[in-house]
């Protein structure tokens, strides 16, 4: 479940983040770490016990995007990436706060989605990783970055 919503927010990051400043190699390392950080992000909530957030997150009907931490800390981490990969301060955080919003909302439609291709994203899944071993779910997520 992880693995493939990495691969996702990989996708999602690189086609928002193609118009860039970066050249391509440093838009795809940007959009590589980008989507590890969500899934550090995510996987940091879900061991604190934070499961509404990452509802909220992905479901329609729970608080304003901007106000999720979740997503306040994916837009921060996404900005010192870009800049770590040679933007500039200004431009990468201009380029976090434009990308971050189509990222979650991508992973959003695939979460509330019904068509059977988009089955593997369901957010009890994600929430029965933890299930009282967020010791155990943090092993498991090692493996993706």
């Amino acid at each position: 479940m992880l693995q493939q919503l990495k691969s996702l927010a990989i996708k999602k990051l690189s086609e928002k983040m193609l118009s860039n400043s970066l050249n391509s190699e440093a838009t795809g390392a940007a959009a590589t770490q980008g989507a590890g950080a969500l899934i550090a992000s995510l996987t940091e909530k879900l061991g604190a016990g934070n499961i509404d957030q990452v509802k909220d997150l992905f479901s329609s009907g729970g608080q304003s995007m901007e106000e999720n931490g979740i997503f306040q800390d994916i837009t921060g981490k996404l900005g010192s990436i870009l800049q770590s990969q040679g933007m500039s301060a200004e431009e990468a955080t201009a380029e976090a706060k434009n990308t971050a919003p189509d990222l979650i909302n991508g992973l959003k439609e695939k979460f509330e989605s019904s068509a059977s291709e988009d089955s593997a994203f369901d957010i009890s899944q994600i929430t029965n990783l933890i299930g009282g071993d967020a010791a155990g779910m943090i092993n498991k997520v090692k493996g993706l970055f």
